[in-house]
C-alpha cells in the first residue's frame, strides 16, 4: 500500500476546504463517499461519467484540501473522507455541509 501525500489534520484550512466544495462534481464526490465509505477512484469516476483526466483533477483537489484520503494498493487507488479529522478542526462542518446538499422533499411530501 502506498499513501499519497496528504495535509496534516492542522493544515487543513477552511478556505481550501471551501473551494473544493464550491464545485459541484466534487460536492457529489464527497457526498458519496460520505453515503457509501471508501470507494475506488475508478468507480466515482464511472459513475459520475466524467472523463478520467477530470477525475483525476477532482481527486487530487479534495485530496489537497485535505477533505478525502487517499491510497493506492497495486493499480487502485481508494478514496475515504477524513470526518473525524475534518470534525477535530470544523467541528460540524462537514455533516452541515453534506446535509444543505441533500436534495429535500417539498413542503408538502
Amino acid at each position: 500500500m502506498r499513501l499519497l501525500p496528504h495535509p496534516a489534520t492542522e493544515d487543513i484550512e477552511l478556505t481550501e476546504v471551501l473551494r473544493a466544495l464550491s464545485d459541484p462534481v466534487r460536492l457529489e464526490i464527497v457526498a458519496r463517499l460520505a453515503a457509501r465509505g471508501e470507494l475506488t477512484c475508478g468507480t466515482v469516476g464511472d459513475e459520475l461519467g466524467v472523463h478520467k483526466s477530470t477525475a483525476s483533477h477532482h481527486f487530487k483537489s479534495l485530496r489537497d484540501s485535505g477533505l478525502v484520503f487517499t491510497k493506492q494498493e497495486g493499480r487502485l487507488k481508494y478514496m475515504s473522507l477524513r470526518r473525524a479529522d475534518l470534525e477535530a478542526r470544523f467541528p460540524g462542518l462537514l455533516e452541515s455541509i453534506l446535509s444543505a446538499a441533500r436534495p429535500h422533499a417539498g413542503p408538502h411530501d
